[in-house]
């Protein structure tokens, strides 16, 4: 679905009141099911990538950047999906030549890219399978909130933009669960883009804050112009500014939900609209991946990623973190 605006408002909506009773709803059937859960430990070290609002707080580019740090420090590192959008139940090791994001989901095909990756709807029977299958260290993108795992280390990845929204539960607000309950279980923040809702007030001194910056990364080869911007991310407009940034003329921009698998019909829409303004179209790499060898056809891609404002810093905490410093 596409995030509601009334999430981002500081202060109670009519929208955010009237859906609260639904958010109590959630919260009393959230508690009931860590309730009757037991987490199961993984016999590697297992870093979770989460966060604590839905969507679009980034948390796949930061796996993707912790994987390329660890392969380069010797580790063996496999990553862990849930597979969201996809039909695989798993655990199946993903090929990026064979399946499909219909199959495995968008972000694991990502991941893939990388180092191999795991897709498990049961992700602590994904993690043993990947720790049997020669992982030294997985790391999970996303499942924060699952009961299931002990997590070794966990990253909480927060929008410095939007930060935790009006703060409500969902439906009523974007939490998955309270601000302060969250950062109990988690040893280290992730901010991206300036802190313009003030988050680190809230954040104790015990996890450490590290914040980075979302950087373009085009086409080798490419030059900035007139595109018509599409995106099924889950906020498409920090995709379109960041074209802007880069220098792109964005003729028109066309906003779709989270995860979407592009129908015909709308293919066929983007296209005419680019002919219309004789633009080219440009999208995420997270959307072409969900499309077809036909359908990726005359469609740019705008890749992101992360740059720490204290590298030094993040290195040295990971190393603390998996071996003591050593």
């Amino acid at each position: 679905m596409k995030r509601p605006a009334f999430w981002d408002t500081p202060n109670p909506t009519w929208q955010s009141l009237f859906l609260t009773p639904a958010s109590l709803i959630y919260g009393i059937g959230r508690m009931l099911h860590v309730s009757f859960l037991k987490a199961g430990r993984t016999p590697v070290p297992l870093i979770c990538v989460g966060n604590v609002t839905a969507g679009g707080a980034g948390k796949t580019p930061v796996a993707l950047d912790l994987g390329i740090r660890l392969k380069k420090t010797g580790r063996a590192v496999h990553f862990l999906s849930r597979g969201y959008g996809g039909r695989t139940f798993g655990p199946e090791r993903v090929a990026p030549d064979r399946h499909t994001a219909a199959e495995v989901g968008d972000e694991p095909l990502l991941l893939a890219r990388i180092a191999p990756t795991w897709v498990a709807v049961d992700r602590l029977a994904g993690a043993r399978v990947a720790a049997n299958e020669g992982a030294e260290v997985v790391i999970m993108d996303d499942g924060f909130q699952s009961p299931r795992l002990v997590k070794d280390l966990s990253f909480l990845v927060f929008d410095g933009a939007s930060g935790v929204g009006n703060g409500a539960m969902l439906p009523a607000g974007p939490m998955r669960e309270p601000l302060g309950i969250a950062l109990r279980r988690a040893e280290a923040a992730v901010i991206i883009g300036d802190d313009r809702r003030g988050l680190t007030r809230y954040i104790p001194k015990r996890v450490k804050v590290f914040q980075a910056d979302m950087i373009p990364v085009p086409p080798m080869g490419d030059t900035p112009g007139r595109v018509v911007a599409f995106a099924g991310i889950g906020r498409p407009e920090k995709f379109f500014q960041t074209l802007t940034e880069a220098g792109y003329d964005l003729a028109d921009t066309v906003a779709f939900p989270d995860h979407n698998f592009f129908a015909e019909s709308e293919l066929a829409d983007l296209r005419a609209r680019a002919e219309h303004y004789g633009a080219r179209l440009i999208t995420t790499e997270k959307d072409f991946i969900r499309l077809t060898s036909v359908e990726r056809e005359g469609i740019t891609t705008m890749g992101l990623a992360l740059r720490w404002r204290d590298e030094a810093a993040l290195d040295q905490f990971l190393s603390d973190q998996l071996n003591g410093g050593d």
